[in-house]
Parts: structure tokens; C-alpha cells; sequence
């Protein structure tokens, strides 16, 4: 159950905080107050896609905070699985920040996630339908993940296995297609792959090559320069030629503590000091003179790294970025010939693959069928009882699932199986079924909608439906009846609709207002629970307009009368039932 909502810099609202109880929320307000705002935040903080544009002008950050309470157990094994621990009320603190830099960050009880984590975690918690949703109907191909879900998991594990099965025969078919290719096309590619395999094997690479190469280079073009500064080095140090050298010195001074040493402890410190760097300067002179003695320039030298480092940037330039990359890809390609050369045997081999992947695949196909057909009867005697209450009596509705037969004859398999689901209605008495697209209008495919979504509700651990403008086309009885059937479902469900229509308002356990004002040249948008009093204005406004007048205020109140009076005989909380539920709760 959605509890707490936060909201902070998105689009037009400044901050606003929202509680959401059990039962039927309804929010309202005029149309571009800044409802499907609210909406679009729970969408962001639930993890689906968004943009910096959502964030409020002048600001540098938009933040989105949602409080839930999980019942499903799913949920809680999901959640754990993902390392999120839960506290002994279950709740589960969700936040999520974007700034103008494009920076996204996403929270689950103060661990930071995914995107990808929160629109998984989401699927148990909130399912959000608007007017959007009425397009998937008329989409044959859509029809059949409806039914799915409605099947469980027992169908969706057998799909899971089937759809395993499928991608791994098609891994082999494409394998199967590689090898299986033009004979002169083929051949080209042998052409080409022993090339490259000579290519590479002849340059005898070997792993870091290029950095002792490299290395080389630079001391073999400096040899003249590094010659120069070793020889006056070791003049320096050792043959004083221009002066006393560094070695007659010490050794000078060595000889004068050495008389003196005896008298003091400092001075002898001071003569094994001296006399320590003494030793370590012999070794460094011996070193220096060795390493001139051995340096020498060798243009051939030279000249041969040179060639050998450019041969190496061409086989960067075409196989690898670095010398791995190239022996990495020189393996890949023997890998490859040596499956072209071996082909026929692959082939068979494939062949032998495919067949047994293949007949996995047919039985998995038939029993998502069986499965299917059974799912189907379930579903559409339950959509059609649930158009029944939506004042759809003469209505006959059928799941119709059939065989995909490819042009040859054969049945066809596709990643969703073997079946092609479609709905089909006759909304009238006489009439034929026929695809949703052809006979259903827009209030009706609202009404129809419902109805599925009512019957997948149940079916699933879901416990916070959110329903936005769903009511786009619909008048009269059929919002009644619309409004009935979202006031019995919140019995069950926590539901949160946003709607134009009085006769759903009327219904609400809660109403929200929301409203647009203006501050200091800013538009802001604003949240406010209604009460009685204001719940009979809001209402007088839906029905009237701009003008509420007595006799709205009136009407309103009736409405609100009658739905109450609706809501105790569906068992849904009476007026009478509404001060123990308050007793007990702290809140109605």
C-alpha cells in the first residue's frame, strides 16, 4: 500500500506531501492543475523513464519519495534476494533524484539502486492504468501477455523454459546459417581468414613487445646526449680531469677525521658516515663506467626497431588496439577455420542440436496452448460478469486462442509460442463477435478495460491500483456503474483515481483537491484532503462549472448521500462503520 508521497521541484510543484489511505482515493481538480503530475511522479520514483525537463524552472533538482507498506510475500523474497532488508512493519521507503546535470540517483530504505531494480521492485507494488492503456486492446498481439498474466505462474514458468528453448535454437540456426553460406562465398572468407592468420602468426607477437620496443627507441635516438652526461658524470666523480674529483675529495676528508676520530664520538659518527658514502660511491662510479663503456649507437639498430614498431601499428590498426587484442583475435580466427574446415561434421552436429531443441520446443508450445485455452475460458466467463456490473448486460466476450500456421502449412513458432490470442465482443444482441477494434467505442473499451484489469487485479499480489482518467468517454449509468465497481474493488485493493466525473468523486473514501495557484509570478500546484464541507463544493463544481450554486451544493450532497448508502450495501464502510474503523485506526 502507497502511504506517503513526496514531491519536491517537479514541473510546477514546489513541495507538496500527500497520505494515501485504504480504500477509494480520488483526486480532482480543474483540468492543468497538476493531476497527471502527481501521476508522473509515482511513475518516476517507481523507476520508469524521465527527463530533466520534469525538473521545476529555476531548480536544480527534482525529488520524488514514496512510503509503502508490502503485503506480498513475493515482494519480500524479491526484495531479499536484492539485499534490501525490510523492518517488522514491512515499510519500504523509495526515493529517487534527478538533477540538471542529468544526474539520477535512486534509493530503496536509503540503499542506492537501479533504475532497472526499481521498475522490478515496482511490479509488486503499484499497478498504474491510463488512458493510454485502451490502445493496447486494440492490439491483437497484446492480448495474448493479458491472458498470461491472468494464467499465473504456473503458465508463465512453462513460458520462461519455452522462451529458453526458443533463443537457444536460434542461436543454433544462426550458427547453423554461418556455415552454411554461398560455397564461393565461403571460400572468399577462408581466403581472407588464412591471410589474416598469416598475417599475424609471421610477425611472431609477443605480449608487451611494443613497450620494450618502445623503451628501446627512445634510448637508441638520446645515445648521444646520454653518452655526454655519463662521461662528465664520471669525470666528475672520479677523474677530476677539469678539477679535484668527488672521490679524491671524500677520501681527503676521510683521511683527516681518520686522525681525529679517536678524541670524540660525534667525530666518528661523522667518519662512518663519510666513510659509508665512500663505499656506496665506489659502486656508483663502477656502475657508471660499465654503462659507458656498453653504451653504443647502432643506426642498424635503430632503423630495425623503427620497422618493427611500425609493423606492429599496422596489425593495431586492423585487428586490436593493443598486441592481446591482435593474438586474442589471431586465436579467433584459427577458432573460425577451423570450424568452416570441420563444417560438415558442425553441420550435423547443429542439425542433430536443433532437431532435439526443436521437439523440447513443440511440447512446451502445446502445453502454453493447453494452458492457454484453460486460462481463456476462466477469463472471459470473469470479464463478462464484470461487464455485467459495469452495465454491459447483452454483452457476450471471448478469449479466442488458435494455432499460428506459417506458409507452408506449418504451425509457427515465435518467442510468445505457438498461439495467437485475440478478444472479440458483441456489445449488442445479434451481432457477431468481432475484433474490439471494429465494434467497441471509447466508453466502452474504458468499461472493458476495467473489467480486465478488475479480473488481472485478482489474480495478482498487487495491492495499490492506480487508475488515471479512465473515465475519458463515459456518462451516465456507465459512470455509475464505473464508479461502483472501483468502490467494491477498493475493498479489496488500495486504489487511487484520478477523475472528471462527479459520479466516481462521490465514491471516494478519500478526496484530494488538487489546484493551481499563483505566487509571487510562479505557478504552483497544491494538495489538499477534503473534507465533508469541501469534498459538496468540489462536487458542486464537477457538476456545475465555474458557477456553484445552491441547488449544485444540493445535488452534491445527495451524491454523496447515495454513495454512501451504495457503499454500505456492497460492505464497503457505512456511516455507520465509519466511526469504529476511525476508533480503531486513528483515521477514516
Amino acid at each position: 500500500m502507497l502511504s506517503q508521497l513526496h514531491i519536491e521541484n517537479v514541473a510546477i510543484v514546489d513541495k507538496i506531501d500527500i497520505c494515501f489511505e485504504k480504500g477509494l482515493n480520488v483526486l480532482t481538480g480543474e483540468t492543468g492543475a497538476g493531476k497527471s503530475i502527481i501521476i508522473d511522479s509515482i511513475n518516476m520514483v517507481l523507476g520508469e523513464r524521465t527527463s530533466r525537463d520534469l525538473i521545476r524552472s529555476g531548480e536544480d533538482k527534482a525529488v520524488v519519495e514514496a512510503l509503502f507498506y508490502v503485503d506480498s510475500e513475493s515482494a519480500c523474497e524479491m526484495l531479499a534476494q536484492m539485499g534490501i532488508e525490510l523492518d517488522d512493519d514491512r515499510a519500504l521507503l523509495i526515493s529517487r533524484e534527478i538533477t540538471a546535470t542529468g544526474r539520477n540517483v535512486c534509493r530503496v530504505n536509503g540503499r542506492i539502486v537501479t533504475s532497472a531494480m526499481l521498475r522490478e521492485i515496482s511490479k509488486y507494488l503499484v499497478n498504474i492504468h491510463g488512458q493510454h492503456d485502451n490502445q493496447a486492446l486494440l492490439q491483437w498481439d497484446k492480448h495474448i501477455e493479458f491472458l498470461d498474466r491472468y494464467a499465473g505462474d504456473e503458465l508463465l514458468k512453462i513460458k520462461e523454459d519455452y522462451q529458453q528453448v526458443y533463443e537457444k535454437i536460434r542461436g543454433l540456426e544462426n550458427e547453423m546459417r554461418k556455415i552454411s553460406g554461398d560455397e564461393r562465398e565461403l571460400e572468399r572468407k577462408i581466403d581472407l581468414l588464412q591471410f589474416q592468420l598469416e598475417e599475424i602468426e609471421k610477425a611472431k607477437l609477443k605480449p608487451g613487445e611494443e613497450e620494450e620496443l618502445t623503451s628501446q627507441r627512445l634510448l637508441m635516438s638520446n645515445t648521444e646526449k646520454i653518452m655526454q652526461s655519463v662521461s662528465n658524470a664520471y669525470d666528475i666523480l672520479y677523474t677530476g680531469s677539469r678539477s679535484t674529483s668527488v672521490y679524491d675529495g671524500i677520501s681527503e676528508a676521510l683521511k683527516n677525521l681518520g686522525e681525529v676520530e679517536r678524541f670524540d664520538e660525534r667525530l666518528r659518527k661523522f667518519y662512518k658516515a663519510l666513510e659509508d658514502i665512500s663505499y656506496q660511491l665506489d659502486d656508483v662510479i663502477r656502475d657508471i663506467r660499465d654503462y659507458r663503456d656498453y653504451l653504443e649507437y647502432d643506426p642498424a639498430l635503430l632503423e630495425s626497431i623503427e620497422q618493427r614498431l611500425d609493423l606492429l601499428f599496422k596489425l593495431k590498426r586492423k585487428y586490436g588496439s593493443t598486441i592481446e587484442e591482435v593474438l586474442d583475435y589471431c586465436n579467433k580466427v584459427k577458432k573460425e577455420l577451423e570450424d568452416i574446415f570441420n563444417r560438415e561434421e558442425r553441420r550435423k552436429k547443429l542439425e542433430g542440436e536443433i532437431e532435439k531443441y526443436t521437439n523440447r520446443l513443440e511440447q512446451l508450445g502445446e502445453m502454453l496452448s493447453q494452458c492457454r485455452k484453460e486460462a481463456a475460458k476462466e477469463l472471459e466467463q470473469k470479464i463478462i460478469n464484470e461487464l455485467k456490473d459495469l452495465d454491459m448486460n447483452k454483452v457476450r466476450f471471448k478469449v479466442k486462442v488458435d494455432k499460428m500456421w506459417d506458409k507452408s502449412g506449418s504451425i509457427e513458432f515465435t518467442r510468445q509460442g505457438c498461439d495467437r490470442v485475440e478478444f472479440l465482443i458483441s456489445t449488442n444482441v445479434g451481432e457477431q463477435l468481432k475484433p474490439l477494434a471494429k465494434i467497441a467505442s471509447g466508453g466502452e473499451m474504458s468499461r472493458i478495460m476495467l473489467a480486465i484489469k478488475t479480473v488481472l487485479a485478482d489474480a495478482d499480489e498487487v495491492n495499490t491500483l492506480i487508475y488515471d482518467e479512465i473515465d475519458i468517454g463515459v456518462s451516465g449509468r456507465a459512470a455509475q456503474k464505473i464508479a461502483e465497481k472501483l468502490s467494491y474493488a477498493a475493498q479489496k485493493k488500495q486504489i487511487l483515481c484520478v477523475t472528471h466525473l462527479a459520479q466516481i468523486a462521490c465514491m471516494a473514501d478519500h478526496h484530494y483537491l488538487i489546484e493551481k495557484n499563483t505566487h509571487e509570478n510562479r505557478s504552483i500546484t497544491s494538495v489538499q484532503k477534503l473534507t465533508l464541507q469541501n469534498r459538496k463544493k468540489e462536487l458542486a463544481r464537477i457538476i456545475g462549472g465555474a458557477a456553484i450554486t445552491d441547488l449544485t451544493l444540493k445535488n452534491a450532497e445527495e451524491m454523496i448521500r447515495m454513495a454512501e448508502e451504495v457503499k454500505g450495501l456492497r460492505g464497503s464502510f457505512s456511516k455507520a462503520s465509519i466511526g469504529s474503523f476511525k476508533n480503531k485506526k486513528g483515521h477514516v
